[in-house]
């Protein structure tokens, strides 16, 4: 009797928890309206998982738990579509459009004016979804119109695919529907795929039906798939009502979703101004589309105008300027980047693709390039979409000419001839003339200027650009060059403003040699690595002179950083600009190398610190010690050895405190020093 009751009691609140799932589902999927946190309703999820965990018997065909199948099946079985999938006549021009709405109205007869359910037609896939007595039975794609392949255990694992309906379903409802892929699922699904080294997909609409047509289930569970439902097929058990978009706001109702960008409009006048409308706003939207879709939006209206060979003569598809189009690699360059970044772009045969004309197109890297085998000569399938951004989708083998020619990563840089440096298991390859390459030179003197590297008061992202523009400055040394008559000349710079930045200049020129270094540039050179250079090797020379595994000796450098510093001192004309700044006057005072480890006051300590210090900067003492041989973070961990409190500090003192860590003030941090 008590497991009866206990039994009864666990079907109850089943039942109770699939019907609440149900719901937030239509609310987040269909309404775009949820009631509850993510957590909220994992917790759901999970009672509902538990319960059918114990009583397996209380599981049905449409709880949520069941949407992925647990093996895969043999073979995709064929469907005969009970009433065919059409598809539909396209329209390329704004005169296509009219002519179409023409024919619309001679049809008719006597009618003025035909309104027209408008929405952007999806690039995905066609699949017809069947339900009976509210519960989906089958899913079946549209294959040649007449007959599809049974899709139904992976169309069940797409969260907007319901189930079971909302309310008082018909005895039998099947709709029509295109599953597609999110950009954003896309990208982020092939960054994860390079992640672990496997192939990447070509775009969302192959990926997405790939992803449908595959035999195991959970394998199209992993994939970002949505549906928007657009049209109603056999029904019976339910009268139609008397407009198209009526039709859709009942699918709504009964938690099928229906494009929210759908629209009645007035005319061939109304569709083509929802097609500029939709046009306008195509890069933006979170899913890829190839055009708009108008139907008229009476039915007895369409039952009237009916069909002509395999197309509707009521709907017509109005198609956007192509996304992919095929052109020939004429050449591929290397630009150099404000970073030093050398990227690959392939010179290619002008080309008209998304609206516009198309002659250059990025690949990225050279890992890019060898993955998908690009070579100049090749024909390639060009794409535009999404970000408006031209990439070069595959090479197509088959037309590749003999004489194609692979291409190779230079060992100069094509700007400044500086080496470039290429890390292994890294996809990116740099300019190591970073103090002299023009193409990296606003950048170079960014860096140089900011408050951690030299700190220059004044000078400015607008102020570089106007001096690297007018072709008065181009290295970090032409800065202390600068004259008050050249700076007034500058747009929005006044002799006082010019005479502070002057001042500044004048004050930077004496530093720290940790804040030199960093001030350089060097790849992954920040500023704690900076000061163990500075600190380790005690002199700038000395460091210039250091082979890689001298370099390596420094506590907490590896082979990849040390191969950097070399690269970049390897360089000549980096080193002539250390030399012309140091011939202007920039200058540090002279520490004692320390080659040993432990050697340093602070060595093996880590400090915080937080508030304002009386006798020097925070920067200041962090500079002090770092060339005791300690570390500064920003963050208070258990790792942490002290915390430098000054007046009004922050939460990371509180923080200290209640991890038990020392708590120092600026005079303790003195006689640290000091000692």
């Amino acid at each position: 009797m008590a497991k009866r009751t206990a039994q009864a009691g666990a079907a109850a609140r089943a039942a109770e928890l699939r019907e609440q799932i149900t719901q937030h589902n239509y609310r987040y999927h269909v309404l775009d309206s949820p009631e509850i946190s993510d957590a909220a309703y994992d917790r759901l999820m999970v009672e509902l998982n538990g319960i059918e965990a114990e009583h397996p018997e209380l599981i049905t065909p449409d709880s949520p738990t069941q949407r992925v199948g647990a093996t895969p099946i043999g073979e995709l079985v064929a469907v005969v579509h009970s009433k065919p999938m059409l598809s539909l006549d396209n329209a390329f021009t704004d005169e296509d459009v009219t002519n179409f709405d023409r024919r619309v109205r001679e049809r008719l007869e006597d009618v003025a004016s035909v309104e027209y359910a408008a929405e952007p037609k999806l690039d995905g896939l066609a699949v017809s979804f069947r339900y009976e007595n509210g519960l989906l039975v089958q899913a079946a794609t549209r294959g040649d119109g007449l007959r599809g392949e049974d899709v139904t255990h992976n169309v069940r694992t797409i969260k907007t695919v319901p189930v079971r309906l909302r309310g008082e379903a018909p005895e039998l409802l099947e709709v029509r529907g295109e599953v597609f892929m999110t950009i954003a699922g896309f990208k982020a699904m092939n960054e994860q795929a390079l992640a672990r080294g496997e192939r990447t997909f070509v775009n969302p609409r192959n990926t997405a039906a790939g992803s449908i047509r595959q035999l195991d289930p959970r394998q199209t569970a992993n994939k970002p798939l949505d549906v928007f439902f657009y049209s109603v097929g056999e029904v019976r058990g339910w009268k139609l009502p008397a407009r198209h978009s009526e039709a859709l706001a009942q699918l709504r109702e009964w938690g099928l979703k229906v494009s929210p960008l759908l629209k009645v409009v007035q005319g061939a006048a109304g569709c083509l101004a929802y097609y500029r409308d939709i046009g306008a706003r195509r890069a933006k939207l979170p899913y890829e589309i190839d055009g708009v879709v108008y139907k008229v939006d009476q039915l007895a209206q369409q039952r009237e105008l009916g069909f002509v060979a395999r197309a509707p003569r009521w709907a017509l598809a109005h198609k956007f300027p192509a996304h992919e189009e095929n052109t020939i690699v004429r050449d591929i360059e290397f630009q150099v980047g404000r970073t030093g970044a050398l990227t690959p772009v392939a010179r290619l045969e002008p080309v008209f693709v998304g609206g516009v004309t198309v002659s250059n197109a990025t690949l990225h890297n050279m890992d890019e390039v060898q993955r998908k085998d690009v070579r100049i000569g090749d024909t390639v399938v060009l794409r535009r979409a999404g970000d408006v951004i031209p990439e070069i989708v595959k090479v197509i083998i088959e037309r590749r000419p003999g004489n194609a020619r692979a291409v190779e990563l230079p060992t100069q840089c094509p700007v400044c001839q500086s080496d470039v440096e290429k890390v292994a298991d890294e996809a990116v390859a740099r300019c190591t003339g970073g103090l002299f390459c023009p193409a990296q030179r606003k950048e170079a003197l960014r860096h140089f200027a900011s408050r951690r590297a030299l700190d220059i008061e004044g000078l400015g992202t607008k102020l570089i650009d106007q001096l690297v523009d007018t072709d008065q400055v181009h290295t970090p040394a032409d800065l202390y060059k600068l004259t008050l008559e050249q700076l007034t000349e500058l747009e929005r710079m006044g002799e006082k403003s010019a005479a502070k930045l002057l001042e500044a200049l004048n004050a930077s020129k004496t530093t720290t040699l940790g804040r030199f270094l960093y001030a350089l540039g060097i790849r992954d050179v920040g500023e704690a690595t900076a000061a163990a250079l500075a600190s380790y090797f005690g002199q700038l020379d000395k460091l210039v002179a250091a082979s890689e595994e001298q370099i390596q000796q420094v506590p907490d450098i590896g082979p990849v950083v040390a191969a950097h510093v070399r690269h970049f001192f390897a360089q000549a004309h980096n080193r002539e600009v250390i030399d012309a700044l140091r011939t202007q006057g920039v200058n540090w005072p002279a520490q004692p190398q320390r080659t040993q480890t432990g050697e340093g006051a602070l060595t093996g300590k880590t400090f915080v610190i937080t508030g304002t210090l009386d006798s020097m900067s925070r920067d200041e003492a962090g500079d002090r010690i770092t060339a005791a041989g300690g570390k500064v973070t920003g963050s208070v961990s258990k790792k942490t050895s002290y915390v430098v409190v000054g007046a009004e500090p922050g939460s990371k003192a509180q923080k200290a405190q209640e991890l038990g860590i020392e708590i120092l003030d600026e005079a303790g941090l003195l006689k640290l020093l000091a000692g």
